[in-house]
């Protein structure tokens, strides 16, 4: 079976991850291209389409398209929720990039959507594929740290604010640091829990250092003026079995504790973190140990290290699943769980009170 795929949005996470890994995997062809930049469009085909592969302007046209059986969202996360429902309604089964939505309601909205329609729908938390979180996950689903009861998620970068597109448009993106990279650090960590019952939620966020002109930054200095969105925000989660999650995100902060995607761990039998590579720790016969797990990961956005790329084995994953009618490995439950988290941490910011979820 060959699946086709349709790409809406051609920028910078398209061809950072998604074209790039799809063509890497048997069986797909991707065979048309959508976006407000024509340009955009057709140099992605020219780069990844099939030899007709389509170009559109306008999302709608290429929904239309009845060759179509994958969609892969990426655009802004304004767009996220209208475009996959639409798409589902298509007839297509829909990956979209993270975060699941823009807001927790919209993202509810296309759940309701794949269960109407009975098409797959799965979010890009490709950071699940990374060697040390399979090794790591199974760890946890073996019960070898006991009872979970407190964890840090950390997406830190002391100087690396994104400076193109929309990032720092907090009306197309719905917030900086904490939805865009705080996401997957959130996702890492309860699906390493296995809990995803959140009883309330207190947030900060910061806008701290984005007034700063001619600031030291990865990819050129910032423009105070666009800089819309937090440049760090911080939450504290309680779970309902009384769990305990900080979640730290940032783009500009003075620190020198950085890292990005990772979650820490400490459980009744032991606990890990993923400081410096893998590291498990516990107790056996009166004394305490230190594991070093020998994996190789990667740095700031993407794995970057030797074995399989996550990208790749995030696409393989969702094609096998529509393929085969399997379930997706990232269950849009799960990422509306994330969605819900991250919007009571901004709206706790906001109102300087806590957020309880019912």
């Amino acid at each position: 079976m060959t699946v086709k795929v349709g790409i809406i949005g051609c920028g910078g996470i398209a061809n950072g991850k998604h074209m790039p890994s799809l063509k890497q995997v048997a069986g797909v062809e991707m065979v048309a291209f959508c976006d407000i930049k024509m340009e955009r469009a057709e140099q992605a085909k020219a780069d990844y389409g099939t030899e007709n592969a389509s170009v559109y302007k306008d999302y709608r046209d290429l929904l239309a398209n009845e060759d179509i059986d994958v969609i892969h969202v990426c655009t802004p996360n304004i767009s996220h929720a209208v475009i996959s429902i639409a798409a589902m309604e298509a007839g297509k089964h829909v990956m979209c990039e993270k975060p699941m939505a823009k807001t927790a309601a919209e993202g509810k909205a296309m759940i309701e959507a794949s269960k109407r329609t009975g098409k797959k729908l799965t979010i890009g938390y490709q950071n699940r594929f990374r060697k040390d979180s399979q090794y790591l996950h199974q760890v946890c689903e073996n019960e070898e740290l006991g009872d979970i009861y407190y964890a840090k998620a950390k997406a830190i970068r002391r100087r690396a604010v994104p400076t193109w597109g929309v990032f720092l448009d907090e009306e197309a993106q719905g917030g900086g640091p904490l939805i865009d990279i705080g996401t997957h650090a959130l996702d890492l960590t309860l699906w390493m829990m296995d809990n995803y019952r959140p009883k309330y939620v207190v947030g900060n966020s910061y806008h701290k250092l984005s007034s700063m002109k001619n600031a030291a930054n990865a990819w050129g200095s910032w423009d105070p003026e666009k800089f819309t969105v937090e440049d760090s925000a911080f939450g504290f989660i309680t779970m309902e079995n009384g769990a305990t999650i900080v979640l730290e995100a940032s783009w500009a902060l003075n620190t020198l504790d950085v890292g990005e995607a990772k979650t820490a761990l400490s459980g009744t039998k032991g606990g890990a973190d993923m400081e410096g590579g893998l590291r498990i720790n516990g107790e056996a016969y009166g004394q305490t140990y230190e594991k070093n797990i020998q994996l190789e990961t990667g740095g700031v956005d993407f794995y970057d290290g030797t074995g399989d790329d996550p990208a790749v084995l995030e696409a393989e994953s969702w094609i096998q699943a529509v393929v085969n009618d399997g379930e997706p490995v990232v269950k849009p439950e799960q990422a509306l769980v994330v969605t819900q988290i991250l919007e009571a941490i901004y709206q706790s910011a906001k109102t300087g009170q806590p957020v309880y979820f019912d």
